[in-house]
């Protein structure tokens, strides 16, 4: 499908971007990599009257070490991820995540950003931030605030940020020697998951479990309990709602989130 006529602006700062948000209000949306907004456009899911384009703001493309902490600008690409060394040895969970992500075009495009803020809890990073407590950094016309990855997924693709601000920051602890492990089903390797799950340490979050992205609170609980990994996987599929549709049935993901996480609490173990 064609998506409907809109009024096509470039940010050129961080600053013009917000102006541009304030000017426009709710009938502008942020065009980051496009692999979230444009397919929605195109189905007339979402029908903004201005798309402001964030692509042309390298300042936001970076990753950093600061210290204890590894901040990633909120347009980095999510081939800059899966390729960057610093990532690679401090956060290797997210380097590795990164690099699964759909096919190369799609990593060459799409943003960590773009991911976060939409919300999708199909998508594999939400689940990868909320694993990895992650602190989101959002800017507006009031300043910036941090936002805990916890409290940053609110619903169905609905997040912290209000009208008129933007994700600039992602602020990750560096996590070396620290065990991981992603793991995820897909029919093909670049469609959706049915399910994944992301592992650091005993932190376990579920990628496609739920109306939003969210941690596996009864599996964190057995494993602090001092549970086995087989025997708190049992738990993964406890305060979830997985869709029931037409790739695979709600008991089936909730069967299928069991395994993924005990193999995934195995693995982690061995790194």
């Amino acid at each position: 499908m064609i998506p409907a006529a809109f009024t096509y602006r470039r940010a050129g700062s961080v600053d013009d971007a917000l102006a541009l948000l304030a000017e426009h209000g709710e009938d502008a949306k942020l065009l980051a990599g496009g692999h979230s907004l444009l397919p929605l456009m195109k189905l007339r899911l979402a029908v903004p009257e201005v798309v402001v384009d964030l692509g042309g703001l390298p300042d936001l493309s970076y990753v950093e070490d600061r210290g204890d902490t590894v901040a990633i600008g909120a347009m980095t690409r999510h081939h800059d991820l899966a390729t960057s060394e610093l990532l690679g040895r401090e956060v290797p969970l997210l380097a590795h995540a990164a690099g699964t992500i759909g096919d190369p075009q799609v990593r060459h495009r799409g943003t960590i950003g773009g991911s976060l803020v939409h919300g999708d809890p199909a998508s594999d990073l939400p689940a990868v931030a909320l694993a990895l407590d992650a602190v989101l950094v959002v800017r507006g016309p009031a300043g910036s605030r941090e936002v805990p990855a916890t409290e940053f997924f609110k619903d169905f693709f609905e997040t912290a940020v209000e009208p008129g601000e933007l994700l600039t920051e992602i602020r990750i602890a560096k996590r070396g020697g620290q065990g991981w492990d992603f793991q995820k089903f897909t029919r093909r390797a670049i469609d959706w998951a049915i399910v994944g799950v992301a592992v650091a340490g005993d932190a376990v979050a579920l990628v496609n479990m739920g109306p939003k992205p969210m941690r596996a609170s009864a599996v964190e609980a057995a494993l602090a309990a001092g549970a086995s990994p087989a025997e708190a996987a049992e738990h993964a599929a406890e305060g979830t709602s997985p869709p029931d549709e037409h790739n695979a049935g709600a008991a089936y993901r909730q069967h299928l989130a069991k395994v993924l996480v005990r193999r995934a609490l195995e693995n982690a173990r061995t790194r």
